[in-house]
């Protein structure tokens, strides 16, 4: 179980360096920006509307400009084509064929004036009287060919206009829009003529793409004045969301002085306000309980020194009994023995609290020493042999390495090894407990393995509390206060280090401390594995180097 503290931290960086961190830039930015995700939302949903509104008002004025533009020129044909209608009723000429020539000429200057265009055609279509008719006339500018349905409907229709779209060349030889309208002329006694007139529809053209190119100026324009819009009004939402945010932070990682700045009377200001006193409610109840619990390890210090002294008289009064218990009757002998117990449990108790109260404190000072971890382990499977036995309990030692001397307080390392190499006799059910000791160039670490019945997953990570025990029925034959795990994990953080365990349910337990070289936390994989590797049955080849090279700096370190 490893226990580490986190300071949440703002990074500033700039992803827009580089084109190619662009689309990742846009993703972050996407997953973490309100503003940005709210504003390419509106940017986007404003420039399809806009886009579509752009289209259809394009297509409405094309339309527009096309049937204001047809109608004119269905007018204007309209208007000559009558006014040379009633220049030809009105000529009285007779079987006079020069008349009939000079009123075909006259009409034809009729219709130049008045139907508005250069480009016009006439066809002699069907002949009356003695066959005699004038000859038609062409446009002195390009025409267009005319359709054959065109045509036929001018023919068909009499009296009646027939107009067809057509692309008008230019005398430059490109091709423009435009329009011809043809209807029939009748010269009494001579016969019918096709007229037709070419209207150019360029001009309409030309409004239709000013119309466009300022539609499409303004959509655009009016995109980004939303987007600018949108951006500020997003803006003056998140900052204060931002602020509590970080507010927010700053107040869980300890600062309990943080306060949001309120502005105005809106609902922001109303949430500032929330904020706040909730903030002061909970640094008062924060100085409340660390009040009380100053008072408590306060109590608890003063409790255990005021102990110490009646404790050790009792101590001294309960050995004397204990010494003569052979000369009591077995009842009070019995008596004597579990007193003399009891009391050096109270001792060791008392002395783990006064410990604890320390920690509590903060008053706990390291005494550093360079210290050889391996032979630590060697003086603590020394120390613990005769328990062992006891237990009909193997002790194997494994130290490829850790010889060279670390700083480190070797009585709290010492008291460590201890407490882990005693719970791990007393869980092991009577087989092997292998401890390992090894290093390298970034720390030392020693693990002590068990192969007993194990925790349960929801047990490891308690097992480090204080009086908690996975087992509250299972009596203890060595005598623990319960704080020996969580005294332990204190000593291994005060040294920069780490305390983790591993365990599972019939196969046993791996506690492993890891002590630094330097005052750096230990990061990566450790010297010695948390999980091990090696069965039961593995351990056959396993030996006991219980005596250290005299050469240890050239050892393993």
């Amino acid at each position: 179980m490893r226990v580490t503290a986190t300071t949440p931290t703002r990074t500033h960086s700039s992803p827009w360096r580089a084109p190619r961190q662009w689309p990742d830039a846009a993703m972050a930015a996407w997953r973490h920006s309100m503003r940005f995700r709210a504003t390419a939302i509106t940017m986007l949903c404003t420039s399809l509307a806009i886009f579509i509104i752009c289209v259809v008002m394009a297509l409405v004025i094309r339309s527009d400009l096309f049937e204001s533009r047809k109608d004119e020129a269905l007018h204007n044909a309209r208007l000559s084509v009558s006014q040379a209608q009633n220049l030809l009723d009105s000529g009285q000429v007779g079987d006079d064929r020069a008349a009939v020539a000079a009123l075909w000429g006259e009409t034809q200057r009729v219709l130049g004036r008045a139907a508005s265009t250069d480009r016009i055609v006439g066809f002699f279509a069907e002949a009356e009287g003695d066959g005699f008719a004038p000859s038609g006339f062409r446009s002195l500018r390009p025409f267009p060919a005319l359709s054959n349905e065109l045509r036929t409907r001018v023919i068909t229709v009499p009296g009646r206009q027939a107009w067809q779209s057509v692309e008008l060349p230019q005398d430059d030889g490109t091709t423009t829009a435009g329009i011809v309208v043809g209807q029939l002329l009748t010269i009494h006694d001579v016969g019918n003529y096709e007229i037709y007139m070419a209207y150019d529809l360029a001009d309409a053209d030309e409004t239709l793409l000013f119309v466009q190119r300022t539609l499409w100026f303004a959509g655009i324009t009016l995109v980004g004045l939303i987007a600018v819009i949108s951006w500020l009004v997003l803006r003056s939402v998140s900052t204060p969301i931002i602020e509590a945010a970080e507010t927010s932070a700053r107040l869980a990682a300890g600062d309990l002085e943080v306060r949001l700045p309120v502005r105005g009377e809106d609902e922001l200001a109303t949430l500032g306000r929330s904020f706040n006193a909730m903030a002061d409610s909970i640094e008062n109840q924060i100085r409340e309980l660390a009040e009380l619990s100053l008072v408590q390890q306060r109590f608890v210090s003063d409790v255990s020194h005021e102990l110490r002294t009646p404790l050790t008289t009792i101590r001294l009064a309960a050995e004397m009994i204990n010494d003569q218990k052979d000369d009591f009757d077995p009842t009070t002998a019995r008596t004597a023995e579990l007193l003399h117990t009891q009391v050096q449990r109270f001792e060791l108790l008392l002395s783990d609290l006064l410990e604890i109260s320390r920690y509590d404190a903060g008053s706990v000072q390291l005494e550093i020493e360079a210290t050889s971890l391996a032979q630590l382990a060697e003086e603590i499977v020394d120390e613990l042999r005769p328990l062992a036995a006891v237990h009909d309990t193997e002790l194997r030692m494994v130290a490829p390495g850790g010889y060279s001397p670390v700083d480190m307080d070797p009585r709290r390392v010492r008291r460590v090894l201890r407490n882990l190499v005693g719970n791990a006799i007393e869980h092991g059910e009577g087989k092997p407990v292998v401890i390992t000791v090894d290093s390298n160039q970034h720390a030392v670490a020693v693990g002590v393995r068990d192969f007993g019945l194990g925790l349960r997953p929801e047990d490891v990570d308690r097992v480090f509390d204080r009086f908690w025990r996975a087992d509250p029925s299972r009596t203890r034959t060595i005598g623990g206060t319960g704080l020996g795990l969580s005294i332990a994990l204190g000593d291994a953080k005060l040294h920069g280090g780490t305390l983790e365990v591993w365990s599972e349910l019939g196969v046993g337990t791996n506690f492993v401390l890891t002590i630094p070289r330097t005052d750096a936390t230990p990061h990566g994989q450790g010297p010695v594995p948390l999980e091990p590797q090696e069965t039961l049955a593995d351990l056959g080849d396993l030996t006991q180097p219980i005596v250290v090279p005299d050469d240890r700096d050239g050892g393993r370190s």
